[in-house]
């Protein structure tokens, strides 16, 4: 006789029975794309206006989802209730734009005055569907037909693998357009300018200390004059300069360790310096200038700000306290 199951095995095994049903459904979508979805993206890189997003219920939802990564990466977008739009929101939609609808079964009623309104200003309509034969589907200009699988939901009536497939697809539709913009990390950052993400997408002139806040000494410099600059600027190192200006090495805790001995405050910075330090751009991200300092076998606290193509003289230095204080990690 087979031993009952727990209800923590019970919810696990119902929980990966839906992974693995609506994983399905993404390797069947994935398989499934063609031709249509090309025209789909060239028919939203191509207008002036906005891609209005729509559905209603579940499909409603995932729409709003859509229209929101659309417009953060670079497509103007917004959504419009289909039930709303035929009590006067059609007005938000204008020549210009294009309508993508999302519907299962593509017989939603409330999509009806939406449809209208396309075919009467000559609208592009992008349908997602499972019903190629549907209502929604024979108005549209471009169908993607999502695959015909079934439902998480053991009454396979929940929208489940439906919806997840409808979200993955206009995530697919936001990366190809973005891809075919070149839309950059730059670009992202006007769109995201707050939290984490934003911070992380700043550039490191926007960070860095510059002009007198700078540790900089000659290789001449002996090094109990050294140290005091070193303790004055307080990013526990040193810049090494030649007359130039240019940088040539750096001094850290480290060097200084390594050097120790009864004469080290009578040696010149040059004899204690390593060599060929590392450096940023300015208009390098914040994100690449803590990976450069954390990445490695030998983490770094700061790091000294070289225009690249210049001749290699320092514009500012960054330390990495600046960074974790501005929430990039």
């Amino acid at each position: 006789m087979t031993a009952a199951l727990s209800p923590i095995e019970d919810d696990l095994a119902a929980a990966r029975a839906v992974l693995a049903t609506e994983a399905a459904g993404l390797r069947a979508l994935a398989s499934s794309l063609d031709g249509a979805f090309t025209r789909a993206v060239s028919v939203m890189s191509a207008i002036a206006g906005r891609v209005v997003v729509s559905g209603m219920g579940k499909s409603g939802h995932v729409a709003r989802k859509i229209a929101a990564t659309l417009a953060s990466t670079g497509t103007p977008a917004l959504f419009v209730h289909p039930a709303e739009a035929s009590h006067g929101d059609l007005g938000m939609i204008l020549p210009g734009d294009a309508v993508l609808a999302l519907s299962n079964s593509g017989e939603t009623p409330e999509l009806a005055d939406l449809i209208a309104h396309c075919r009467r200003f000559g609208l592009p309509l992008i349908a997602i569907t499972r019903e190629a034969k549907s209502a929604l589907a024979e108005q549209a200009n471009v169908v993607l037909l999502l695959p015909d699988m079934p439902e998480a939901c053991p009454m396979g009536l929940a929208p489940t693998t439906s919806t997840t497939m409808q979200l993955a697809l206009g995530d697919a539709l936001a990366v190809a357009l973005l891809t075919r913009r070149g839309f950059t990390a730059a670009d992202f950052r006007q769109f995201h300018p707050g939290g984490k993400l934003g911070a992380r997408l700043k550039r490191v002139r926007e960070f860095m200390h510059t002009g007198a806040a700078l540790p900089l000494v000659a290789p001449e410099t002996r090094m109990d004059a050294a140290l005091l600059v070193m303790t004055e600027k307080r990013f526990g190192c040193l810049g090494v300069v030649d007359q130039a200006k240019n940088l040539v090495g750096i001094i850290t805790d480290g060097d200084l360790r390594r050097a120790m001995g009864p004469d080290l405050l009578m040696r010149p910075a040059g004899e204690i310096m390593t060599a060929a330090p590392r450096s940023i751009g300015p208009d390098a991200l914040a994100a690449e200038a803590l990976h450069q300092m954390t990445d490695g076998p030998r983490p770094i606290t700061a790091l000294f700000v070289v225009p690249p193509g210049s001749s290699g003289a320092p514009v500012g230095i960054l330390h990495i306290h600046d960074l974790l204080r501005a929430g990039v990690a």
